[in-house]
């Protein structure tokens, strides 16, 4: 299976940081926040990831190469301008190929292992979600979990953590090249009844704010992550 990292996104929230350095770049714990998936991801098994970006993304493929030092091989979708989730992936599918594939937040910060999410689409789904409890910056949650169900309303709604498996087939209507929103292709999915999700209760940070990577980089180098 492959991966991708979204990592095309322009950090306006973390300005003034973003404006020199790509948001997943930003340092915690004496490693940008990329390189946290990268060696998570490398240690999984995973060996082919795909890196979209946009804002300052040079710097991410000096910073990153090849991904050799970690045993990967990263191969870079570039944008003009930032395509959103959707049209990220889109545009990134010639480089992901016709499987599904596990797609990562670049401005998150987790202990999700990977190697748990192989396996997890079953033949008729489109697309399985990790949920995390809901943050204090985003109270109400995304969507709902009953008994392994997900569904777009109910008693337990839980935030979507950034990190999926999708298949080719659910970004089909998805013109390469143009900006699309996942939320839509995810509500849809739910509504027919091809998405699934798990509810991961470790370590997930999202990392939106300078205050919320201070805060982090603080914890990790007390050895404390939530």
């Amino acid at each position: 299976m492959k991966a991708m990292i979204l990592a095309a996104g322009r950090g306006e929230r973390m300005r003034p940081l973003t404006d020199t350095t790509p948001k997943p770049l930003l340092q915690v714990g004496g490693k940008s926040l990329i390189v946290w998936h990268l060696e998570r991801l490398a240690a999984a098994g995973f060996k082919d990831i795909v890196i979209n970006h946009a804002h300052l993304g040079q710097q991410l493929e000096d910073a990153l190469g090849n991904g050799g030092q970690w045993g990967l091989s990263i191969h870079y979708s570039s944008e003009q301008e930032a395509l959103e989730t959707a049209g990220g992936i889109a545009n990134a599918l010639p480089l992901l190929g016709d499987e599904p594939f596990l797609v990562i937040n670049g401005d998150v910060f987790c202990d999700i292992d990977f190697s748990l999410l192989r396996h997890s689409l079953q033949p008729d789904q489109l697309a399985y979600l990790v949920l995390v409890d809901n943050p204090p910056q985003h109270a109400n949650g995304d969507f709902a979990l009953d008994d392994g169900q997900l569904l777009l309303d109910g008693r337990q709604r839980l935030t979507f953590s950034g990190v999926a498996v999708y298949t080719p087939a659910l970004f089909r209507g998805v013109v390469r090249g143009e900006v699309a929103k996942l939320a839509p292709l995810l509500k849809e999915a739910i509504m027919r009844g091809q998405a699934a999700a798990c509810h991961h209760q470790g370590v997930w940070h999202d990392i939106g704010t300078p205050e919320r990577l201070q805060s982090l980089n603080q914890q990790l180098q007390s050895g404390i992550q939530r």
